[in-house]
């Protein structure tokens, strides 16, 4: 188990004031988001079932938005909102959305509207999204905790991929391509407060719950006054 601190970021109390910034919601809560990035089969779903199983009154995910179609079992509002390109497109426009991708010919992107919701219920926001919406999101003052997850090797990665039984063989080579790319981004110093290899679920959830503990006890005690 590999584990990296970077304590370099501002924290909560801080001038957070960027130009082109989203002031307001640094105001909305008083415990920081959780943004938490890595390659898909880097078992980030995983680490984030320990979470809310443990503490779920205290967290709440952000639901994307994404221009593509629903698959078997997805349910709107749920997993995401699907709507159509150019609804998205004028929302993007408007000024509408913290960050937006396009992957794979589909716009995906975390509206500001969907943060709010969960900082107003006076829960810690969770963020899943990739790296391009890291970067988008450090452009704004948002400020969260930026946590990365890695698999211990992309041999490991692959073999995860294929075990899903659910991958073709070009989709398993675009994700292995892009989780190298992925992985220098995650591994580059003051680019993520905390980077995990997650060699073992259980180990790997025990030092990202140590990570967040303060701030779940801090909201534990906003809620108590």
């Amino acid at each position: 188990m590999v584990i990296s601190l970077k304590t370099s970021f501002r924290l909560s109390g801080e001038d957070n004031t960027m130009s082109g910034g989203i002031q307001w919601f640094t105001q909305m809560s008083l415990v920081q988001p959780l943004v938490i990035c890595g390659p898909s089969g880097s078992g980030k779903s995983t680490l984030l079932k320990y979470l809310m199983d443990e503490f779920g009154d205290y967290f709440g995910f952000s639901v994307s938005h994404t221009t593509r179609k629903p698959r078997n079992g997805e349910v709107h509002g749920k997993d995401y909102y699907f709507v159509d390109r150019k609804e998205m497109e004028e929302a993007v426009n408007n000024g509408e959305f913290i960050e937006f991708v396009e992957f794979s010919g589909n716009m995906y992107g975390t509206s500001k509207k969907a943060v709010k919701n969960i900082q107003a219920q006076d829960r810690i926001c969770i963020l899943d999204i990739e790296i391009e919406g890291v970067k988008n999101i450090k452009k704004t003052d948002l400020n969260p905790r930026y946590v990365f997850i890695k698999p211990p090797s992309l041999s490991v990665l692959e073999e995860r991929l294929r075990g899903r039984g659910t991958e073709t063989e070009e989709s398993i080579q675009r994700r292995l391509a892009k989780a190298k790319e992925e992985i220098k981004y995650g591994e580059t110093p003051e680019n993520f407060h905390l980077v995990l290899v997650n060699d073992s679920v259980k180990n790997t959830y025990k030092y990202l719950r140590e990570f967040l503990i303060k701030d779940i006890e801090e909201l534990k005690r906003i809620r108590n006054k």
